[in-house]
């Protein structure tokens, strides 16, 4: 059976509808969200509405954990002064636009929700606000699935769809220690597959593409596709305007994030 997993929405509803169009036109019934429903994107109740309306499984993201805790939830960075006041404004202007009722459903979202084999996270099984990117140290990345007790680990988050095999086969390590008087023990240890997979973003696009961007994931087979889907960006970037939010946030989208400032470090991982 296949599952669709989506992320980082995002306030963006015509991105969401656009990929719910395609999961519906594969067939798919099985969707989970990786969190981010809101911030940036111009129609935050709309886009909690109607995952709310459809049911669909979801994590919390880290914009929806600081609507509701505020902005100290997080010491994330910015790439410059200018693009902090304007996530700040984005901020507060979400908090005032969204009913109480949305604001309830996003603080009752869990943190991760785990399906047979796969464990299913906005950020990774740390935090809401540390970024997997794909190029990782590969034993970190690994430790981040083995902690997590599953085989293959979805998150979100970097907007950066990837799909990594980080073993399939054995690894060796030696151990000294003070009492060994220089004699190195080496051990050995076999591991399965262990898999992370990012689903991009819905909403806010940052590969170097503009299409929305999803993942299919197959239960029997444990294949991945990456899906890219187009949908109206010159509609929400009109919303964008017409709502007072920053202009950069519609010329990004519709451009690309190929053109738009990016932090020098976003491997880090935010105290919480």
């Amino acid at each position: 059976m296949n599952q669709a997993v989506i992320s980082c929405l995002h306030a963006n509803l015509p991105a969401l509808e656009a990929v719910l169009n395609d999961i519906e036109y594969l067939g798919i019934q099985n969707i989970t969200c990786l969190g981010d429903l809101v911030g940036y994107g111009p129609q935050p109740n709309e886009v909690v509405e109607l995952i709310r309306e459809k049911g669909i499984q979801t994590c919390q993201g880290c914009w929806d954990e600081d609507i509701i805790d505020g902005l100290d939830a997080c010491d994330c960075s910015y790439p410059s002064q200018l693009a902090e006041k304007r996530g700040h404004f984005a901020h507060q202007w979400t908090t005032d636009k969204l009913t109480n009722e949305n604001k309830e459903f996003l603080a009752s979202l869990p943190t991760s929700i785990r399906k047979d084999k796969c464990l299913f996270v906005h950020g990774s099984p740390n935090s809401q606000h540390e970024y997997l990117l794909p190029d990782m140290d590969a034993f970190a990345a690994l430790e981040r699935v083995e902690m997590s007790g599953a085989e293959t680990l979805f998150c979100g988050h970097t907007h950066q769809p990837y799909i990594r095999e980080l073993t399939n086969g054995s690894i060796s390590f030696r151990i000294q220690n003070a009492s060994s008087k220089g004699i190195q023990e080496q051990q050995g240890m076999d591991l399965p597959m262990r898999r992370i997979v990012n689903a991009g973003s819905v909403g806010e696009p940052r590969h170097g593409g503009i299409k929305a961007t999803y993942v299919v994931y197959n239960d029997n087979t444990c294949e991945v596709e990456i899906r890219e889907v187009s949908y109206d960006i010159e509609r929400t970037c009109k919303s964008i305007i017409d709502s007072g939010l920053p202009p950069i946030f519609a010329w990004r989208l519709i451009n690309g994030f190929e053109f738009a400032e990016q932090a020098e470090d976003a491997s880090h991982v935010c105290e919480r």
